[in-house]
């Protein structure tokens, strides 16, 4: 308890972008206009879907719940990390760093289970069309929604209560751009090896089971497309599944690459990339990905911006 008390007072200092001083100024513009666009295209997506009652239909029910969860997502780490961006060290208190990790680690599950229901909604649309609205019917929808938002809330909670053991009796310096599970893991004094077990579990049975769902729910789908005779209807059936397992492929690569592999074997610099892809990168383009490309929602964000 005495090593808790005073990880709580003292807290950790984040070191941030710092140790990359010729790098500051283009980080600081490229995460600023990222995160604006992310914010600006995840709320045009949410409204326009709002505003046409031709677009309240299961597929984009679901795209209104993963935009919301990429605001929160990038709102948890951005506004702090910009904020204090040119600073050579920022502190943080132990209850600020818990809050941050626990709403970081629930949108990444959250998000894991909104982008396999996306892709098995897809599947259920193209493959067996005729049951379409059975299955997917607006209950079941809020039911697995409810359930998705349920478990990655609740879910966190078991990692709290984890890393809130841990003792740091030495350095509590941070070498990440927020407070990171792995960075925290890796100042630590008290054994993390509960904790590394368990990513590494959760991280096989819930990121690849997600994966292979959506992997499974595509080959199917192009199954169905190769059935198509319209060579344009193939091309822009193929272009559209292309676009959704390119960004499924970054966040399940880049999440799985940061966390399922021994604390040992972390290069905090090499991590702090890898996480803006997953942070940064993909919120961002998941808007241009999943909407701007179809036609409905151009024409709905058309009649939107035209009221």
């Amino acid at each position: 308890m005495g090593g808790e008390n005073q990880s709580s007072a003292e807290g950790f200092l984040i070191v941030g972008f710092t140790d990359l001083p010729l790098l500051r100024v283009p980080l600081f513009v490229v995460l600023l206009l990222s995160y604006l666009m992310t914010l600006l295209g995840n709320l045009l997506i949410m409204v326009t879907i709002y505003y046409n009652s031709h677009l309240h239909t299961p597929m984009y029910f679901f795209l209104s719940n993963l935009s919301f969860i990429d605001i929160c997502h990038t709102s948890n780490i951005f506004p702090q990390m910009l904020a204090y961006f040119f600073q050579e060290g920022t502190h943080m208190s132990f209850i600020e760093c818990m809050l941050q990790v626990y709403f970081f680690i629930a949108s990444i599950f959250t998000e894991l289970f909104v982008l396999s229901v996306m892709a098995f909604d897809r599947y259920v649309a193209i493959c067996i069309p005729l049951r379409y609205m059975t299955i997917m019917n607006k209950g079941v929808c809020v039911q697995l929604a409810v359930g998705i938002w349920a478990f990655g809330l609740l879910f966190s909670l078991l990692y709290i209560s984890l890393i809130s053991d841990l003792t740091f009796c030495g350095s509590r310096t941070i070498n990440h751009f927020f407070c990171d599970l792995t960075a925290l893991m890796k100042i630590s004094c008290s054994s993390t090896r509960v904790i590394e077990v368990l990513t590494y579990v959760l991280g096989v049975i819930i990121t690849l089971g997600s994966f292979t769902l959506i992997i499974t729910s595509y080959i199917n789908i192009i199954s169905s497309i190769l059935k198509i005779k319209s060579s344009g209807g193939r091309q822009k059936a193929f272009l559209t599944c292309a676009s959704h397992l390119t960004v499924v492929v970054i966040f399940y690569g880049s999440a799985a690459s940061s966390y399922i592999r021994p604390t040992s074997t972390y290069s905090m610099k090499e991590n702090k990339m890898v996480s803006l892809s997953y942070i940064a990168v993909t919120p961002m383009c998941n808007p241009i990905i999943y909407s701007l490309k179809n036609a409905d929602v151009i024409k709905g964000l058309r009649k939107f911006l035209l009221l």
